[in-house]
């Protein structure tokens, strides 16, 4: 075989194997809650629970977070923390920057004992939002 079809097949091998390993999982909104800093150390109450119908992107390839609200929020991650699992909750937490160049954790998390129920947690210095999501297709 030539070089030129042997560089061809191991071209097309290393992007198609690329391309399927990559991981990029899509979740709807259903409900979102603010709390707000108020003080120096402590958070205030929720706001209530508001329905909300949002796309959000985890693409670990692109290692960012997209949350396609009214205003796409864009989040760069910078780390990917480990996974933490206790009893009630299992939480994969990534360390981001967003399209403004605010620090900002995010948190993907399962509520075990509340029927696997899944919550997306943005949380700021001085303020944390939360959505209720669902896997979407």
């Amino acid at each position: 075989m030539s070089k030129l079809k042997i560089g061809s097949i191991l071209l097309f091998l290393f992007f198609g194997l690329n391309y399927g390993f990559s991981q990029s999982y899509k979740f709807k909104t259903t409900g979102l809650s603010v709390s707000v800093k108020e003080g120096k150390s402590k958070f205030g109450d929720w706001s209530e629970l508001k329905p909300v119908s949002i796309l959000v992107n985890l693409d670990t390839n692109k290692n960012r977070i997209v949350i396609y609200s009214e205003v796409i929020q864009l989040f760069e991650i910078i780390e990917s923390l480990p996974a933490e699992e206790s009893a009630t909750d299992l939480v994969y937490p990534f360390v981001c920057k967003d399209n403004n160049g605010e620090d900002c954790t995010l948190s993907f998390i399962t509520r075990k004992k509340q029927d696997n129920r899944k919550q997306l947690y943005v949380k700021y210095e001085d303020r944390v939002f939360a959505y209720n999501i669902v896997n979407f297709e």
